[in-house]
């Protein structure tokens, strides 16, 4: 059993903040779904009228984080450009256009005459966001958590905190000029109010961290409410004996340096023994130009990759321009290594042999796995969920990228005319479980 009493009881304020979210969350369950958009419209038209102030908190930010020290990763994660933010904003737009998740009926069947079960969408209810330095993630959170129709208790990092203070007040401010209630997002601010979170247990029904292993484990560890968890993203690439080098090779670039800085950027390139001598011939040189730093196994070391790579480094998400290099003699291995040092989050064959592909496929036991594609897809915007509010790594559903589908439950509706169960278990009636148009 789960014990949290590593972690301190929430503050009065705290306290009356959730049951604040929870009460706004139970209102908006309630919504329509054009009020719902209405909503969206409102946040949308509201960071862009506090776009330059939001720009300028981000300056801020970054100025102070580098001063810290920041690694060059976390700088990348937190910068909000122009560009970025209003990627964001689109990407907020983008699902105030998709379908309603809510009241969707995914069972209709007839248990007898007058007797019918209905099985319907609905919203989870408080879902509480624990994210890195990514002030963008506050954006893309906050329009899922309200489309879908769940309030939300947003903790991100200290880095960005003047960022998102001026995005929140900005997503409350367009929330007033609609149907939903601002209360329905509250921003957390300090580590006392995020572990404070994990205490909410009956005020909040979902938890989502987005960071470090560590982060996710101390969170999975000292919670009673359900956490749907990402950790690292060490992600692979095999390069496969019957290939198109070039098309593999621009593959591993861009999986690689697109940005870097993605959980969904490979960390390690396995590569089949056979081709090996031909691709590195290429790639050393190609990887060189585009400032990525390769450490290798002793195979691919005798083959001029420079660095040697340690036990460690199978295992670590680097996050930079840093790349592991390993040859392999077969499918079987290379997916062997996946599963000894993967993180289950994305992998990618490179291969012209579909027989080899499937084998793949059909093994690796990821969040998405890939055919002669890049792993820099694995992204809710770019499978056209709008925003994501989390990769999940977990085997139970959701995975990999979480979008409204997510962030929805179900519940099970009987309506009947008096009916009751002494009647069948006498005889007296019989199940028909006849199924209905849905």
């Amino acid at each position: 059993m789960k014990n949290n009493s590593a972690v301190p009881e929430p503050s009065l304020d705290l306290l009356e903040r959730a049951e604040a979210v929870k009460v706004a969350s139970i209102s908006l369950g309630q919504t329509s779904c054009s009020q719902r958009q209405s909503a969206l419209e409102g946040m949308a038209n509201a960071l862009r009228n506090r776009f330059a102030d939001i720009v300028s908190a981000n300056l801020i930010d970054l100025k102070r984080s580098e001063s810290e020290g920041l690694s060059k990763s976390l700088l990348a994660r937190l910068k909000l450009g122009e560009t970025k933010l209003e990627g964001s904003i689109e990407g907020l737009l983008q699902v105030a256009k998709l379908p309603d998740p809510l009241g969707s009926r995914q069972m209709h069947r007839e248990l007898d005459d007058g007797l019918i079960l209905e099985r319907i969408t609905v919203p989870l209810g408080v879902v509480g966001v624990i994210f890195e330095a990514r002030p963008d993630a506050l954006i893309q959170i906050a329009s899922l958590a309200i489309r879908s129709g769940n309030g939300a208790l947003l903790k991100g990092g200290s880095e960005a905190k003047c960022t998102n203070e001026i995005i929140m007040k900005a997503l409350q401010e367009g929330l007033r000029t609609s149907d939903v209630n601002p209360d329905a997002l509250s921003l957390l601010t300090t580590r006392k109010e995020s572990l404070g979170l994990l205490k909410l247990d009956g005020l909040v029904d979902l938890i989502i961290p987005r960071g470090s292993n560590e982060l996710v484990r101390f969170i999975q560890d000292n919670t009673l409410i359900p956490v749907l968890g990402h950790a690292d993203g060490v992600c692979h690439l095999y390069i496969d004996s019957s290939v198109d080098i070039d098309q593999a090779l621009s593959l591993a670039i861009d999986s690689k340096t697109q940005y870097p800085a993605a959980c969904n950027a490979i960390e390690t390139l396995l590569i089949h023994e056979k081709i090996a001598s031909t691709f590195l011939q290429k790639a050393i040189p190609a990887f060189d130009k585009v400032g990525v730093n390769l450490k290798g196994d002793e195979l691919s070391h005798s083959l001029g990759v420079e660095d040697i790579a340690i036990e460690s480094d199978w295992s670590t998400e680097y996050l930079d321009m840093t790349l592991s290099v390993k040859v392999v003699p077969s499918v079987e291995n290379a997916i062997q290594h996946i599963r000894r040092y993967g993180s289950r989050h994305t992998e990618a064959i490179a291969t012209n042999d579909k027989d080899i592909a499937e084998i793949f496929l059909r093994s690796v036991d990821s969040a998405g796995v890939y055919h002669n594609c890049s792993t820099r897809f694995a992204d809710g915007f770019r499978y056209g969920f709008g925003a994501e509010v989390g990769i999940s790594t977990q085997t139970l559903p959701p995975r990999g990228p979480v979008g409204l589908e997510g962030l929805v439950t179900y519940r099970y509706l009987l309506r009947g005319k008096g009916h009751i169960v002494e009647d069948y278990s006498s005889g007296a009636r019989t199940f028909s479980h006849k199924e209905l148009p849905l």
